[in-house]
């Protein structure tokens, strides 16, 4: 049977439940409402993001972006923060996940239990393939320069941050734990400690059959915007491709597929496997010594656990500090929790919350 690495984004097949194809927009549970914990401020902004420009996809080049600010801000004319950047999921936008992870609730939750107040920023990366994979690609823009570089410089200069490295987290579920993966593991002179929930696309996967259907399909999309109608599956492999293996020389999608009239494309699937973190993590281990706590977590029905794991055992291997929890679950249904009584507390212990530099 003729063979490709069409597995290489079944992990995808996750990112809108626990492991098939499902709505985009899922019922998340959320923890109640923590009594008197006092309100963050939501700030909705339009972010421009100079390494978007000139992207063969017409990607939006102002991003929306929104920023939650600590209850305390306002009242401390004077107080810097610490800043949590939070990477939404495939198929969703930033405005989706927070409703998904019941923000500002989870995070005011945190803050009311115990948790340090910090800024959090939650930027939007959804493409007209439904998720940029926080990759830097000519078809859908540099999204990861976007995120480690200009978002970061922005942020620095109209709020009140302290602007250092050992201040600043990384997180992200699923796509967005992907992104922190990507992000963090070449960028840890930007950040200081990485929380990636659930992450996807973490290894190249295994060999699996072509489906004649799907890259037929494939093959006869005309425009980007034709991707709209598609599987969910489908469009994923649109948006891997736009990411992994643009082409500026391929309209009108300005991609490759990895598989052509039926058969393999071996040099294609080179440059998909590339982009697997555990695939290029060897190169970064110096970097990644410095990082002041890195936590990885998944639910244990979450299909993606396997290589969560797998991003652990590397990361035990070269003694980099991490911790590793597999809790009750499945991809979506306890993230919610995971932000209030994990991923916040967690920055509330990691990051350095000495205002001086």
């Amino acid at each position: 049977m003729r063979k490709a690495v069409y597995g290489l984004v079944l992990a995808m097949a996750a990112l809108a439940g626990g492991g098939a194809p499902s709505q985009a927009q899922v019922a998340t549970e959320a923890p109640a409402a923590v009594p008197g914990a006092r309100p963050v401020t939501v700030e909705h902004l339009l972010v421009h993001a100079p390494t978007l420009e000139g992207n063969l996809e017409g990607e939006a080049v102002d991003r929306d972006v929104y920023v939650l600010l600590p209850p305390g801000y306002a009242a401390n004319p004077h107080k810097r923060y610490p800043v949590v950047y939070a990477l939404h999921g495939y198929s969703i936008g930033a405005a989706q996940w927070m409703a998904e992870i019941h923000v500002p609730q989870t995070v005011e939750g945190a803050y009311a239990q115990g948790a340090r107040e910090m800024i959090v920023v939650l930027p939007d990366a959804k493409t007209v393939h439904n998720g940029s994979m926080y990759s830097s690609s000519v078809t859908t823009g540099d999204f990861e320069t976007f995120i480690s570089r200009d978002l970061v410089a922005y942020i620095d200069g109209h709020y009140r941050t302290i602007p250092k490295r050992e201040s600043r987290g990384l997180a992200g579920h699923s796509m967005g734990g992907y992104g922190t993966a990507r992000i963090g593991i070449k960028h840890a002179d930007v950040f200081g400690a990485l929380y990636m929930l659930s992450p996807c696309c973490l290894s190249p996967r295994a060999l699996g059959p072509i489906d004649p259907k799907t890259w037929t399909l494939l093959e006869s999309v005309k425009a980007p915007a034709d991707s709209g109608t598609l599987p969910f599956m489908a469009r994923a492999q649109l948006a891997t491709a736009a990411a992994w293996s643009p082409n500026p020389h391929n309209p009108p999608l300005y991609l490759d597929l990895p598989v052509k009239e039926g058969e393999p494309r071996p040099d294609i699937l080179a440059k998909w496997a590339a982009n697997a973190p555990l695939a290029f993590l060897d190169q970064y281990v110096g970097a990644l010594r410095q990082y002041r706590a890195i936590a990885i977590d998944v639910g244990d029905q979450d299909s993606l656990k396997v290589d969560a794991g797998k991003l652990h055992e590397a990361l035990d291997s070269y003694r980099i500090a991490n911790s590793f929890e597999i809790y009750p679950g499945t991809h979506t249904s306890h993230v919610a929790f995971r932000i209030q009584e994990q991923v916040i507390p967690f920055f509330s212990r990691a990051l350095d919350f000495n205002e001086t530099p």
